[in-house]
């Protein structure tokens, strides 16, 4: 763009190129300085947009009715981006917001975004670049409707796309009539932010219409010409190997237009899925498997103590303080592993013809998926056109879909498209997990109350690593997974000795990022251990915080949030009408939340009654969907904290249906969720997971403070 010496890619690319070269020769000088030095940046950076910002016709289309078609690097997968994203364009295009439709952008057009859809960061991500696209966009058009009108463009005033001087008039319909070469200016000076029609206000969501009336918008909704459909055979055993197969009854079975054989997996193609579904269940398969793993053996491997640790945080002497400490406060806290249990299984339609493949597909990872479909058919990459469609459910699930592989290869053996999806067992059964964790911390206080030195232990399976979005020459740099420990850091840096070891732990089945990643767990260890130190130090567990918070812009974005959660719910330590409050608070991916809970204890069961949440997400473009994020997280959180867990039995991953598999219902959800927004901040945060950090420690506060019992175990269960 004009007025950047280099594009913002080039410059990420550069600048992340350079920083990993000097850590790759500091590692082994400073090994821990550096990599805690790594940590502490990734605890507090945003995570850039790392797609072309050179080409704003990669990102917009004009349509014949005048109208504007955003091609969005992001996928939308119900958080509500789309929206946002079509809120910002309008207003530096000057469009109504009638006037824009957004999709998903085929990875045909050229704008894929090398960071893909996580992490909380699509708007925060592309605010900046975006607006600055939109208003070159928009002088492109300016410009050109100049040369059409004969008319100087400082005369020409824009509204509602039509481009108008004096007496004459242009659509930008009109205007891109005929034009085959665009001159791109320089990026023209921004509108400030109050002169906005639509950024920070509450507009309807653009998608409403199309998912009320049910239009085939999502993965499993697509279809292609002469579809066929495929099943694939795959394991019910943890690190189950595919030996061989017999495919004999099922080549003969009805339906079946081809039984194909690969050297990692057997599949069939049929005219139904119904047929596709039958003749798999005829293939006998023989798995290569290295043992029969049980719940008892994870437990095990995933001890403090038992895997690999590397300090992420440290500040002053707190290992010393505490060993030597007479009166030293200690508990420990375990996670189960979670599933994501999304209501889209994982599938793709892929039609591989040729040395071409289009894909048709929900996914997070539109680059990773091409790249992998090419790998897999031995084509070219820019000959693989991924497509994405709208996801029934991503929460970290769809960050890695090599299911689109397996579908193009069943596509390539019989010369027609192929619709391939899993079915509920196997996407139980193979899903890529958020990993079990268990947490050691110890604390000594000082004898005004206040603490004088804590440490948190976290030890945990890989989240980043081994996806993959993450390349491999990371691990040995990082040493840590910083997906695992996400949320494990002491937040309060006004403590005087503090320190946080990530144990690295290689579990026997796949784990990955799952919604907020490792920020549930961790939160609900740490901040049930605050408020545990604040009854043994006979303190308000609100004042306890605030006084141990550092005062910097950080540390004040954290206490705005604690003072206005505790303001708003009308926080109260003692037992009331037979409830009680929780009150826990946290700091993800730079956005602050605070969480007061009100629960009581119904039929031997924890009732949560009403849950007030305070988030500072800086700028928020659509407030109220920024609310319906928060809603959407906290109901995920209690899903997790109170209801949600698998188990290995005899090899195998358990439960593999709902019902079974106990997640939060309508009957669970709080009567009121009260939503309170600041702006700490004058540009948009994440906001989808960072609400669903101390939702758990704040139910067991909760609990604790109304029956005395601390929960140190997710799913909460009273004993």
């Amino acid at each position: 763009m004009g007025k950047k010496k280099i594009s913002r890619r080039k410059f990420l690319v550069r600048g992340g190129l350079g920083t990993v070269g000097v850590l790759a020769v500091g590692t082994y000088l400073f090994r821990n300085p550096i990599r805690r030095g790594i940590a502490g940046m990734a605890n507090t950076a945003d995570t850039p947009y790392m797609g072309s910002t050179d080409d704003p016709m990669i990102w917009f289309e004009i349509t014949k009715d005048n109208n504007v078609v955003l091609h969005s690097p992001k996928v939308e997968m119900g958080q509500g981006t789309f929206t946002s994203l079509a809120q910002i364009a309008a207003d530096e295009l000057e469009v109504s917001m009638d006037q824009i439709q957004v999709v998903g952008a085929a990875t045909a057009t050229g704008n894929i975004d090398g960071m893909s859809t996580g992490g909380s960061t699509s708007v925060a991500g592309l605010w900046q670049p975006l607006r600055e696209l939109s208003a070159t966009m928009r002088e492109m058009l300016k410009n050109e409707a100049a040369q059409k009108l004969g008319v100087e463009a400082s005369a020409l005033a824009i509204a509602n796309g039509v481009i108008s001087g004096g007496s004459k008039t242009m659509t930008y319909a009109e205007v891109v009539e005929g034009v085959t070469e665009w001159d791109v200016p320089d990026t023209p000076q921004l509108k400030e932010v109050k002169n906005y029609k639509f950024v920070g206000k509450p507009v309807p969501r653009i998608d409403l219409k199309a998912k009320v009336f049910g239009e085939p918008i999502f993965g499993m909704d697509a279809v292609m010409p002469d579809m066929l459909f495929g099943a694939v055979v795959r394991p019910h055993q943890v690190g189950a190997k595919y030996s061989s197969a017999d495919t004999s009854k099922a080549e003969s079975m009805p339906g079946v237009v081809k039984v194909v054989k690969e050297k990692d997996f057997v599949g069939v193609v049929a005219e139904s899925r119904m047929e596709a579904e039958n003749a798999k269940k005829a293939i006998i398969v023989e798995w290569n498997t290295e043992k029969q793993w049980q719940s008892e053996d994870i437990e095990v491997l995933i001890k403090v103590g038992a895997g690999t640790p590397m300090v992420i945080q440290k500040e002053g002497d707190a290992e010393g303080i505490i060993e030597k400490g007479s009166n030293v406060i200690t508990a420990e806290f375990t996670s189960p592993i979670g599933a994501h249990a999304q209501i889209e299984p994982s599938g793709a339609v892929v039609d591989a013809d040729g040395d071409k493949a289009t894909v048709m597909i929900s996914t997070q990872v539109l680059g990773i998926t091409q790249s992998e479909v090419a790998d897999a058919l031995g084509i070219d990459k820019d000959n693989v056109n991924v497509i994405p469609m709208y996801l029934g459910g991503g929460f970290g699930r769809r960050l890695h879909t090599p299911n689109a592989i397996q579908a193009a290869l069943l596509s390539k053996a019989v010369g027609k498209p192929v619709k391939c999806f899993f079915d509920r067992k196997e996407e139980f059964q193979n899903d890529t997990f958020r990993p079990p964790t268990h947490h050691v911390l110890k604390a000594t206080l000082k004898d005004d109350g206040m603490i004088e030195a804590i440490e948190h232990n976290v030890s945990s399976g890989d989240v980043m690593f081994g996806s993959a979005m993450v390349p491999g020459f990371v691990e040995p740099i990082l040493g840590a997974d910083i997906g695992a420990w996400r949320g494990g850091m002491i937040q309060y840096g006004a403590i005087p000795n503090f320190r946080a070891i990530s144990w690295r732990v290689k579990l026997p089945f796949a784990t990955s990022f799952w919604r907020s990643l490792g920020l549930l767990a961790n939160t609900f260890a740490i901040e049930s251990f605050i408020d545990e130190l604040a009854v043994e130090a006979k303190k308000n567990p609100v004042g306890f915080r605030l006084a141990q918070i550092q005062d910097d812009e950080r540390g004040n974005r954290l206490k705005n949030v604690i003072k206005t959660a505790a303001e708003k719910s009308g926080y109260k330590d003692e037992v009331f009408n037979g409830r009680a409050m929780g009150f826990a608070a946290s700091t993800d991916a730079g956005t602050p939340c605070a969480h007061v809970v009100e629960v009581s204890i119904e039929n031997k069961e924890i009732k949560v009654h009403k849950v007030t949440c305070v988030l500072d997400p800086g700028l928020a473009v659509n407030p109220d969907q920024v609310k319906a994020q928060c809603e959407g997280s906290i109901i995920m959180g209690m899903s997790g904290a109170m209801f949600e867990s698998m188990r290995v039995e005899d090899g195998q991953l358990q439960p593999t249906i709902y019902g079974p598999y106990n997640m939060v219902m309508m009957k669970h959800i709080p009567k009121e969720i009260d939503i309170v927004l600041l702006q700490g901040i004058d540009v948009p945060g994440p906001v989808g997971e960072p609400p669903m950090g101390p939702i758990g420690a704040a139910i067991a506060n909760a609990v604790r403070r109304l029956t005395g019992e601390r929960l140190t175990d997710l799913p909460l269960k009273l004993t």
